[in-house]
């Protein structure tokens, strides 16, 4: 069987191979600096501090099961293994542009609703000289808020034009 680091005419192309590498890399580098933060958080005699150190975790634990997953979606792609890849091909198309579009921008409307109520509790926030973790944390959500519309925009450019299709969202 080929693998990712075969040089055969068969195996992946250099830039896949290149590609792999740099994503499992990652994940290697991912899993010591989440064993680092957790043995930073465990010493800590600041709850504070334990706090913030376990948010970073979870967003580390979410970033290594992304790297996870992109390389074994190159993986099945660049060996041809028949696998659907974990990641999955954009499919809109399958569904009702109609149906999609109008679930995209209703989520894209309440995450610029929530933006806005972000904004407004910061501004509370401040405005009362709160020097606890709340503005970093609200400042935090507000980064997640616009994540979530970068997402949303992104379905709806990818949406295809014209002929309508008949499968709905389910």
């Amino acid at each position: 069987m080929t693998s990712m680091t075969d040089q055969s005419w068969r195996g992946p192309s250099p830039w896949e191979r290149k590609l792999w590498a740099h994503l499992t890399d990652h994940v290697q580098a991912e899993r010591g600096l989440l064993e680092e933060y957790s043995a930073i958080a465990e010493k800590s005699p600041s709850k504070a501090f334990r706090y913030l150190v376990n948010l970073l975790i979870e967003d580390e634990i979410r970033h290594h099961r992304i790297f996870t997953e992109l390389a074994k979606s190159l993986e099945s792609d660049a060996l041809l293994t028949g696998e659907e890849p974990i990641i999955p091909y954009p499919d809109f198309e399958k569904a009702d542009r109609a149906v999609l579009l109008e679930a995209t921008t209703q989520l894209l409307q309440k995450e610029k609703d929530d933006a806005a109520d972000l904004k407004r509790l910061q501004h509370e926030l401040r405005e009362g000289k709160v020097t606890l973790l709340w503005t970093v944390l609200v400042e935090l959500m507000q980064r997640d808020t616009e994540k979530h519309i970068a997402l949303l925009r992104f379905v709806k450019k990818s949406l295809p034009r014209g002929a309508r299709h008949t499968k709905s969202v389910q």
